[in-house]
């Protein structure tokens, strides 16, 4: 089973850049975007709704902003938008899909960086995730949760650690949540299951030559649950074309139904 994650920085100019075409080439189970910044309604189905998939929006209400897809070859049994919080949901953050007893989540939290305002929303729907983060834990179902998580969990996962202790992505207080998520409440980051290497990164500014230089963050992840872990086989940041700020992550994992 292969999963694709990808934060599209825009699903329409992901588009332009060739990655519906790259994305059919994968022959991915299940591909997560985030920051579609489009309406279902203005997205033509020839590009959009490929064959061979199942497509599923969660928009954000305001245009040009946010909003996740899942695509998905096999039906899924359920999709769930949003988490049943009216000002997150109205952000399009939150797409369920469930294949028997596995759920595949895309997932968009929201970044601090533009101000106090904003990092406020992003701690209140940290504090509101973790005691549903622990029940999906507890209810005996499987999850992979691909997502734009907007935190790199360790100076390993950003190149200028210390210089960005105060910033937005990587504040002590974003760290320790990742450690709870990663420690006491058992999810498991999939990439580091098989790479535990420096310089691992899928975000990289659009100032400078923070591309070409590999100046980057790895703030996208596949959390999984850990009765996963050991079906992790193959783990890649593809960056051989640029659709997005963003990099694909890509997660191969055995044993499990193709969903």
């Amino acid at each position: 089973m292969k999963i694709i994650s990808l934060n599209a920085n825009g699903i329409r100019s992901a588009a332009s850049k060739g990655f519906f075409e790259w994305m059919l080439q994968q022959n991915a189970d299940v591909i997560c975007l985030q920051e579609t910044k489009a309406q279902e309604h203005q997205l033509a189905p020839e590009t959009y709704h490929p064959a061979g998939y199942h497509a599923y929006f969660h928009d954000a209400q305001k245009k040009g902003y946010s909003g996740v897809a899942l695509y998905c070859k096999t039906e899924p049994d359920r999709v769930m938008m949003g988490l049943g919080w009216p000002d997150i949901d109205a952000e399009g953050r939150y797409i369920q899909a469930d294949f028997g007893k596995l759920s595949v989540i895309s997932l968009y939290m929201p970044s601090g960086s533009s101000g106090e305002g904003r990092q406020a929303v992003k701690f209140d729907l940290m504090a509101r995730l973790q005691p549903v983060l622990q029940r999906l834990r507890a209810d005996g179902r499987e999850y992979i949760i691909c997502g734009d998580w907007n935190i790199a969990h360790r100076a390993i996962d950003l190149k200028n650690w210390r210089g960005n202790q105060k910033n937005s992505g990587f504040l002590p207080e974003e760290r320790v949540w990742m450690d709870e998520l990663f420690g006491v409440s058992g999810f498991v980051d999939a990439f580091r299951v098989v790479n535990q290497d420096a310089e691992q990164y899928t975000w990289w500014s659009n100032r400078g030559q923070a591309w070409a230089k590999n100046v980057g963050w790895r703030i996208d992840y596949q959390v999984i649950t850990p009765g996963l872990k050991d079906k992790v086989t193959a783990v890649a940041i593809y960056k051989a074309q640029r659709f997005s700020d963003h990099a694909p992550l890509i997660i191969e994992y055995t044993g499990m139904a193709g969903a």
